[in-house]
């Protein structure tokens, strides 16, 4: 039978009170927005359905200044009693992949998560059943134009142990229903590419093994709206030969507004010997930015050899000019 952790020291134990909300909320980190309610095979939170069609998340809009009201359904799927902390959460993309994520309780929350109040801050939900509690959200009068993302977030108290190690850190679980929220007025999309950054990893001899590259860029979403970019990456090298032309992977469905991502491509057969650019263009809906980096690549062992081969030369100038003058 496996022993229990034993109790953790003060100093561990406020570390481990502190790691739990960022593991919380593990549930909600998914990249790709899905057609189905927000589950973790234990329990789920989605809109409450109005009629026979399922709502996968809130798509909201109002004015400035307005309340709006509606439902969210936690539905326990085992076989006891669940309690849960009800709270609404603002999103950001992660620095991981840039994948949806939720602010944690403990959190400053700017948007939905501050205007989105349950009427019941904790529920129980019997042994396979759902609860349905209504919400209100509130647009200041002052908020900015433009799109909210944020979550109607289910955290379980419970507080499970964590995996063995020589800290015991307890692990909550959330499970949230995004919330979409566009606060009407002007849509302002704006896109750069920031900070281009080229690293060259080439053999030591020329023209011996494969030479490749690292193409790194921040993608930064610099609008009031959520945006869907596409990442191309073009490489010219000397006399404006094109080199690479390609479409980027990993790039994420959503770029919430003000939010940016730093992403790195690796480019395989990187020229060994070559003087020239690449760019990164990234375009969404009326939106366009771009960024550029200049490279040389020269080994360094041809390098190392044309250096030598000059300073011999400039040697054998200043003697011979020495020797003319002597004579």
């Amino acid at each position: 039978m496996r022993r229990p952790p034993a109790p953790l020291p003060p100093p561990l134990a406020r570390l481990a009170t502190l790691l739990v909300p960022f593991l919380a909320l593990a549930a909600l980190l998914c990249a790709v927005p899905s057609a189905h309610a927000a589950d973790n095979g234990e329990w789920s939170v989605e809109p409450t359905a109005s009629g026979p069609a399922r709502r996968p998340y809130f798509y909201l809009s109002a004015d400035p200044g307005t309340r709006l009201t509606d439902s969210v359904t936690v539905t326990n799927k085992t076989a006891a009693p669940l309690t849960f902390l009800l709270y609404g959460a603002d999103a950001y993309n992660t620095e991981r992949d840039g994948g949806f994520a939720v602010r944690t309780r403990q959190e400053r929350q700017r948007g939905v998560g501050a205007w989105a109040k349950p009427d019941r801050a904790r529920v129980t939900v019997p042994a396979r059943s759902a609860v349905t509690v209504p919400y209100t959200l509130t647009v200041p009068e002052d908020a900015e134009p433009g799109d909210h993302p944020g979550a109607l977030v289910a955290l379980d108290e419970r507080v499970a142990a964590g995996s063995g190690g020589a800290v015991a850190v307890g692990i909550q679980r959330a499970v949230g229903a995004r919330v979409y929220l566009r606060v009407n007025g002007p849509a302002m999309p704006a896109l750069s590419v920031e900070d281009v950054r080229y690293v060259p990893d080439k053999p030591l001899v020329p023209g011996t093994g494969d030479s490749s590259a690292l193409v790194s860029y921040t993608l930064h979403n610099r609008g009031n709206v959520t945006l869907a970019p596409k990442v191309a990456l073009r490489a010219e090298g000397l006399f404006g030969r094109t080199l690479l032309a390609r479409d980027l992977d990993g790039v994420p469905g959503e770029l919430l507004p003000r939010q940016r991502i730093r992403f790195t491509t690796s480019w395989a057969g990187a020229p060994q010997l070559d003087w020239g650019e690449v760019t990164l263009t990234a375009s969404a809906h009326g939106a366009r930015g771009s960024g550029a980096a200049s490279f040389l690549a020269v080994p360094w062992l041809a390098a190392a050899v044309l250096f030598a081969a000059g300073a011999g030369a400039l040697v054998w100038v200043r003697a011979r000019r020495r020797s003319v003058r002597a004579g």
